[in-house]
């Protein structure tokens, strides 16, 4: 436990189970394809590339657009809309449950049965109520991650020190004052670090939506190619879709590290 690798052996180390399962699939896809030269379960990389090459950059022969770009810009708007509009939920009534004793009393059970709700049994339900279009993919993400924000917010704001509250109640400070100046600026971090863990299941339910009812998106891409088993399309998708929620939360750390020093130290 006190042997730590260098920066260099780090980022080796990092590498290396990457390495490891791209040469397992290429092992993997080549005897599949010496068994069966038809068998599309594997895609070489080559077919893969070539199916990057034209989602990617060759205009759609009947829409005009360029896939992959459209797909990724209707998805990535309403995850930002739903991320969006949960966060904001959740620090709202995350920070009045941790502040407020009336309001925790009141409003923290119906969050905790909520955040028990499986997000995709009702989604139908959410269909029926919204309708088919951008609202209900945005409702879904909402209800997913917003009772678990405001959930790991109230217990954060329930964790700070008493003693600052009390202090800062001795000087004069009112309850809003309090909340604002004192208990905000110490959970902002826990704000940014609670939205980077929502970003996989935030994921999973717009791709889970789109699949369903859209005419646009990742989900709506991979779901409408699958039944001509288009691995070669599915996979690289499937990669982007990573890529795109790995970058997503690098950047919320950078974001939190430059932010708030102070709480990394």
């Amino acid at each position: 436990m006190n042997i730590a690798p260098s920066r260099i052996g780090r980022l080796m180390l990092a590498l290396l189970p990457f390495v490891l399962i791209a040469t397992i699939y290429v092992v993997a896809s080549a005897e599949r394809r010496a068994v069966n030269p038809d068998d599309k379960l594997l895609p070489p990389v080559s077919e893969m590339a070539d199916a990057v090459r034209r989602v990617a950059f060759e205009p759609d022969r009947r829409s005009g657009e360029i896939v992959l770009w459209t797909d990724t810009a209707a998805s990535l708007q309403r995850l930002a809309l739903g991320l969006g509009i949960a966060t904001l939920i959740g620090l709202v009534f995350g920070l009045a449950i941790g502040v407020l004793p009336m309001v925790s009393a009141t409003l923290a059970p119906l969050v905790a049965v909520l955040s028990m709700i499986p997000p995709m049994a009702i989604l139908p339900v959410l269909f029926i109520v919204f309708g088919l279009g951008e609202l209900s993919k945005v409702v879904l993400i909402v209800i997913g991650v917003g009772p678990f924000l405001i959930r790991d917010l109230s217990l954060a704001v329930a964790a700070l020190p008493a003693e600052q509250i009390v202090k800062a109640q001795s000087l004069g400070a009112s309850t809003w004052q309090v909340a604002i100046r004192v208990v905000l600026p110490q959970i902002m971090p826990r704000l940014i670090d609670a939205v980077r863990l929502s970003l996989g299941p935030a994921f999973l339910f717009l791709i889970s939506a789109e699949a369903i009812a859209a005419e646009s998106g990742l989900g709506y891409r991979i779901f409408l190619v699958r039944r001509f088993l288009a691995m070669d399309v599915i996979l690289p998708y499937v990669a982007w879709i990573t890529l795109l929620a790995y970058l997503m939360d690098y950047a919320l750390a950078r974001l939190s590290r430059a932010t708030f020093p102070w709480a990394y130290k």
